[in-house]
């Protein structure tokens, strides 16, 4: 699947690389200055999480090479959003007073692998931005490198690396547009293309999208 260029679909799941990983930013930021329970940063939590669901289908589309490792990408990267969306909930229901779910037997341990899948998405996708030669190596290795680290930081409850991995994963994303409608331009200025490659969505076929920086 790919957006029709400049559609206000294709905007939409664009500006999700840039809202997703800064929102979520900011709840680690609240996490880490209000504590790992606070009712505000779940809340940020839950609104970013969302945010991710949409960043997943819009890094899918730039894998339209690697079509097996996309369908998995994304359905691994949207069952982790569901299971982002969960963890915020829980940190709403434990401020109130209500059981952590992370500590529960049963039904309850259905949102650990949930979870997990959220960071595997990304290191999916990742890997698969790589594959495709899609973007600059250093984007690729960071959202990797971060997707990998971030059950450790989340896990061990560690503010510090949490903050830095998101910082990465931020830069790293918000790059995307920037990155591929640079290489979009370029092919446009020597002959390669026209006004309707311009949309970060559709520049597969741009020569010098295909190589990293």
């Amino acid at each position: 699947m790919k957006p029709i260029s400049g559609s206000p679909l294709d905007r939409v799941l664009t500006i999700a690389l840039i809202l997703a990983p800064a929102v979520g930013l900011l709840s680690t930021v609240l996490y880490a200055v209000r504590g790992w329970y606070d009712p505000i940063a779940g809340v940020v939590h839950v609104i970013a999480a969302i945010l991710g669901a949409l960043l997943v289908v819009r890094l899918v589309t730039y894998l339209d090479r690697l079509p097996v490792l996309a369908a998995v990408a994304l359905v691994v990267g949207l069952v982790g959003a569901a299971g982002n969306v969960a963890y915020g909930f829980n940190t709403i229901e434990v401020s109130l007073g209500n059981v952590d779910l992370v500590d529960q037997p049963g039904a309850a341990n259905l949102i650990k692998p949930l979870g997990l899948c959220w960071p595997l998405g990304l290191l999916l996708l990742g890997a698969g931005l790589l594959r495709a030669r899609r973007v600059p190596v250093w984007v690729g290795w960071g959202i990797v490198v971060g997707a990998a680290a971030y059950p450790v930081s989340r896990i061990g409850n560690i503010a510090w690396l949490a903050l830095v991995l998101d910082v990465v994963l931020l830069v790293c994303l918000a790059a995307i547009p920037f990155v591929l409608r640079g290489a979009s331009d370029a092919a446009i200025a020597a002959g390669g293309g026209s006004d309707s490659d311009r949309s970060p969505g559709a520049v597969s076929a741009a020569p010098s999208a295909s190589r990293p920086s």
